[in-house]
């Protein structure tokens, strides 16, 4: 059974179609890049994912519920995570927002406090008032707010924002730990690059339409060729040698050094071709990766007019 799935998801507000026949499905223990510009209709289809705003048209079933009903309060039963940014009273510590929210849950999960402020690293911080946190601690403190409820089901937006890169770690790291234990993550965020090391699938949105849909390894095997900057001990000959490799495309660089597109798995016979010459590589930096290339691909701004190609990997 899904834990989640929407079908033909539709709202409009006024003159603006934000979400426009929506079409996802997530697993037990899948996690989901759910990937867009500014705008793309990503918020709010978390929104109605959540219950907090009804679609105009299109049906939601969570773990087999269906949550377009009046009576929709059971189908969020296990259902964690956040919209945008996590709220919590300001002159309260972040122990106690955590007391209220585990009341309001019931099911044991007061019991759970001391176990997700220690898993967030906010143990000793939990009895500071959570106005003198700063945007990252409120951040985790969201997250641990979600976990409180023990979900099978966990829908964060933009989870990273505010966090430095030890706690972006840590959260990627704690993501595959739920994933492992059969936990569905749907991650939104618009920086590809934040959530491509976590995430087994993608649907990315374009002014609230699927333009892609798929699996990670699908989407790096269609994704254009990554950019890099170079640097070696002879950059002409390495231009050159480049000339020479399939998928491989060379310049000089603006400032200095070389400018590389190279397509998928083709960098390594570049990089030995050079050992093979006795060109030392000085520096090698991804610029944009597989992933990035093809989310800008997708995203692209085009005439109004013109429909936007929708791309889906057959099962």
């Amino acid at each position: 059974m899904a834990a989640l799935r929407a079908t033909g998801l539709v709202k409009r507000f006024e003159h603006t179609c934000a979400i426009d026949g929506v079409e996802l499905e997530l697993d037990p223990g899948e996690v989901r890049g759910l990937l867009g510009p500014n705008g793309a209709g990503k918020t709010t289809l978390l929104r109605i994912l959540f219950g907090l705003v009804r679609p105009d048209a299109g049906s939601i079933e969570l773990f087999g519920r269906l949550l377009t009903t009046p009576d929709a309060a059971p189908a969020l039963d296990r259902v964690g995570g956040f919209v945008e940014q996590p709220s919590f009273y300001p002159y309260l510590s972040g122990r106690a927002n955590l007391e209220l929210l585990a009341e309001l849950d019931g099911d044991g999960a007061e019991a759970a406090i001391d176990e997700v402020l220690g898993r967030m690293a906010l143990a000793d911080r939990a009895g500071d008032r959570v106005g003198g946190y700063s945007s990252g601690m409120r951040q985790r403190l969201g997250i641990a707010a979600a976990l409180l409820r023990a979900p099978r089901l966990l829908l964060l937006d933009e989870p990273t924002s505010g966090l430095d890169p030890a706690g972006a770690r840590t959260l990627r790291a704690l993501i595959g730990e739920l994933a492992a234990d059969g936990v569905a993550v749907l991650i939104s965020s618009h920086q590809i690059g934040e959530v491509e090391e976590v995430c087994d699938s993608f649907t990315v949105l374009r002014r609230g339409r699927v333009v892609w849909d798929g699996g990670a390894d699908e989407l790096r095997a269609q994704a254009p060729g990554s950019a890099y900057s170079l640097d070696t001990s002879d950059d002409a000959r390495a231009l050159q040698i480049a000339a020479r490799c399939p998928g491989v495309a060379a310049s000089t660089g603006l400032g200095g050094g070389l400018a590389l597109t190279v397509e998928h798995d083709r960098l390594d016979g570049f990089v030995l071709a050079l050992a093979d010459e006795r060109v030392a590589v000085r520096r090698l930096e991804l610029l944009v990766s597989p992933l990035e290339s093809i989310f800008f691909a997708l995203t692209a701004e085009r005439p109004a007019s013109e429909p936007v190609p929708v791309q889906r990997i057959p099962a």
